[in-house]
């Protein structure tokens, strides 16, 4: 039926890639509307198993680590930076996208609502006695502070705490290696950048929260420079894990947009110039874009949100179906609809396109959602581009284009090529062995597992942010203990046991610190032992009125301290929830990790020089030392395994595929060698170039197999008659030109991902392009 089909006008093949166009276009304008997207890496990762990876796992998403943002800003006098950053601690609090923002201008009870404050008598460690001794001699000290320089301090907090236990709290919570305070406000330690932090309500895996709290600060910043006088010229500095995830978003879309940019353009020109058309490019296109809208709606139909990731490697991996136009175009010419031409290449086309999809399928087995995403984005993306380019591409194409079999200049080549000597036997046996060799001996690691080397993050970036921390007493982020328990009070109990260790472990300088919920928060049995030990009302009355008499002060002056202490002897013990909405339950949350039905108590740790002495104190103790850097490796290394298994299901089936296509042996094999030395040789540069290869890697693997099956196959397809020798050779000359162009411009990225793709990719099509020509072209037919 098809045969007889009559060739649409031109107007007509315009119109029709008009309403495709519009289709296309409507679907897309709808899923960027409706399409629900997820940057939570843990899609991307196998299920955790041990605790350091739950941990791990845990923290990556939802943890208040990964939401944490700081700040310094510098280049003005010390009164002007304290004055910015009041300013911005203020504009950020009162911003709902913030639940903290602190510039330690606000310390020890401060920091907590006044019907909380009495609290201070079993929250604190020093163990203070009431007793009529303790407090005489209390009563003296503050006289002597009263004619000091610190009366300003000691005066508002004499009526209530004559035993200043609000600064023994305010000491007792204060970071060992924490900031200076000048000015009311934290200063690094050389006085020269006034730092704060703030912790946003967004999830740390949330673009769009993130990018929203860092636009807050900056305009915050840019509002401070305004309108404080000396401030005009300061700098701010931010940094954090949102800080860094929008700076490498605006990065990798900048890069993106200009490369996309540069090869639209270059596409365009080559595409006319390869079919002297300029409806070829448009035509040529509208595959790709349904195989993006097709492979989007099919996850969004199986999946409850499409990862960025998916979109990202996705619209990477489906772009070998800019190949699938090429091969129709240049194998259209005079004497055969464009319907007829279509049904010809076909079971190539098909045969590849299979091929391919099984490869994905495997992914489905992998038990990781993300991979089990990219699968179904991609076959269907392949399907939908393979199945339009066959059924609705041919009604746009001109059925009597200029046939490429009648270039005298592409003839030429040919001949050259002809005149190539068949590869020989011995030499592609010596090309795989050396390439082994290579793989095998290379002295560079084979695998990259430290994830801190593929960051985009720029280094001075990554400096700035090691130099904020320390400046803030920040912990180390590689070991941290953990402590699981049914209850939030029982996690804190049993940390509190753990203490005794941790202060031994300090006096051996095995550590310099350590931190943890208990030291905020005591658990419920502590505080009660405290309480028990505060004075009866008439105690303490009698106490204080004797420790009076022989001072200037009256005894009606501490009736709040009377009522503090009753408060503080026969309240409930504080509990986590207590502090809620305060700034401390930042630093609690940060320290106690409650989840459905159970919570974590982390002790952190400070200046660790001896972790196997750590590991070894807490013996017997339950817990151990988790080590995060070794958890996130050994997460590299699963996930690149279920990769690895992956593949390797997928070889064996792809070999079938293909077997059961082609039907004979020698084809077989003329059709896998090239792929197969190809991979071996891209393999090769990269070890002898000390690449540590990565997961990005392995997907741009995946991409040129496919690439290299595609060329082999057509080849293969071309037989020995010239003339659709020279069509194919066309086809893949353009083919492998535009995949070039695409991939080089990655190779040249500052984007380690994109690198990896694009250098690996533009290796591939090189090796697979000249490999398939000198393995499967056959002879020309005399």
């Amino acid at each position: 039926m098809s045969r007889q089909m009559k060739p649409f006008s031109a107007t007509q093949r315009v119109a029709l890639a008009l309403v495709w166009l519009a289709i296309i276009v409507g679907i897309g304008f709808w899923q960027a509307s409706h399409l629900q997207m997820s940057g939570d890496l843990r899609k991307f990762m196998p299920a955790a198993e041990t605790p350091a990876q739950k941990f791990l796992m845990d923290e990556l998403g939802e943890g208040p680590g990964s939401r944490l943002l700081l700040m310094s800003i510098e280049g003005a006098s010390e009164e002007s930076l304290a004055e910015q950053s009041r300013f911005l601690q203020t504009r950020l609090s009162a911003n709902p996208d913030f639940v903290l923002a602190s510039n330690g201008g606000m310390s020890g009870l401060d920091a907590i609502p006044e019907h909380l404050r009495s609290y201070r008598y079993v929250l604190s460690d020093r163990g203070t006695q009431l007793d009529r001794e303790s407090l005489s001699a209390a009563l003296q000290e503050r006289l002597a502070d009263l004619g000091s320089p610190a009366a300003g301090l000691i005066e508002p907090l004499l009526g209530s705490d004559p035993t200043l236990e609000t600064l023994n709290l305010a000491e007792q919570w204060q970071p060992a290696n924490g900031p200076q305070t000048l000015d009311g406000v934290w200063f690094d330690h050389a006085g020269k950048k006034s730092i704060l932090i703030a912790q946003t309500r967004a999830a740390g895996f949330d673009p769009t929260g993130q990018e929203r709290a860092v636009e807050a600060i900056h305009d915050a910043f840019d509002a401070s420079k305004t309108q404080i006088a000396g401030a005009e010229k300061s700098k701010l500095t931010l940094t954090g894990p949102g800080a860094f995830a929008v700076e490498i978003g605006g990065r990798t879309s900048k890069e993106a947009s200009t490369i996309g940019t540069i090869d639209g353009i270059a596409l365009f020109i080559l595409l006319i110039l390869a079919y002297r058309s300029w409806r070829t490019p448009i035509f040529g296109a509208l595959p790709l874009a349904t195989a993006g809208v097709a492979g989007l709606a099919a996850v969004a139909a199986f999946f409850d949100g499409v990862h960025g990731i998916t979109v990202a490697f996705g619209f990477t991996l489906i772009g070998v179906v800019q190949d699938y136009p090429i091969h129709l175009l240049s194998h259209q010419r005079k004497g055969i609809t464009p319907w007829e031409n279509a049904r010809k290449i076909w079971p190539t086309l098909a045969t590849g396109v299979a091929s391919t999809c099984i490869a994905y399928f495997t992914f489905l087995a992998s038990g990781v959602d993300g991979l089990k995403q990219l699968a179904v984005f991609t076959v269907v993306g392949l399907v939908s581009a393979a199945l339009t380019t066959r059924l609705l591409l041919p009604a746009l194409i001109d059925p009597e284009p200029r046939d490429p079999a009648d270039s005298h200049a592409l003839s030429r080549l040919w001949t050259q090529v002809e005149r190539l000597p068949s590869a020989p036997k011995g030499v592609l046996i010596a090309m795989a062995a050396l390439s082994l060799a290579v793989i095998a001996f290379a002295p560079a690691n084979f695998w990259e597992n430290d994830l801190s080397k593929l960051t985009p993050v720029p280094a001075a970036a990554l400096k700035q942010d090691e130099v904020l921390r320390k400046d803030l007493g920040a912990p180390d982020v590689r070991y941290v203990i953990a402590l699981q328990a049914a209850t939030a009070d029982e996690a804190i109990a049993r940390s509190e046991a753990l203490a005794p260790k941790l202060e031994a472990l300090v006096g051996n300088g095995a550590i310099q610190n350590f931190d943890m919920a208990a030291r905020y928060l005591p658990s419920a049995a502590t505080q009660k032992a405290r309480q028990a030990a505060l004075p009866a009302p008439e105690t303490l009355s009698h106490s204080l009125e004797a420790a009076v008499a022989n001072t200037a002060f009256r005894p009606d002056v501490f009736g709040a301290f009377l009522r503090d202490v009753e408060t503080a002897r026969t309240a409930r013990p504080l509990r986590a929830e207590d502090l809620k909405g305060t700034p401390l339950a930042s630093t609690l949350e940060g320290l106690l990790l409650q989840r459905d039905g159970h919570a974590t108590a982390l002790i952190t740790l400070s200046g660790i020089r001896d972790a196997a002495e750590v590991q070894r104190a807490l013996q017997g103790t339950g817990v151990q030392l988790m080590d995060l850097k070794a958890a996130s490796e050994s997460l590299v290394v699963e996930y690149r395994q279920r990769v690895l298994w992956s593949l390797l299901i997928a070889s064996v089936l792809l070999v079938a595929t293909v077997w059961f296509a082609l039907k004979q042996r020698a084809r077989v094999v003329r059709v896998l060698l090239p792929m197969t030395l190809s991979l071996l040789l891209i393999l090769a540069v990269l070890r002898g170039l000390g690449i540590e290869l990565t997961l990005f890697h392995l997907v741009a693997f995946i991409l040129a197999a496919g690439l290299g099956l595609d060329y082999a196959l057509f080849f293969e397809h071309a037989g020995d008659d010239r003339p659709d020798q020279l069509r194919t050779f066309h086809a893949l000359i353009v083919c492998s030109l535009t995949t070039v162009l695409v991939f080089f411009l990655l190779s040249l990225s500052s984007i380690p991902v994109l690198r990896a793709i694009g250098v690996t990719v533009t290796l591939g099509v090189l090796f697979n392009f000249v490999l398939a020509l000198w393995i499967t072209r056959r002879p020309t037919h005399a």
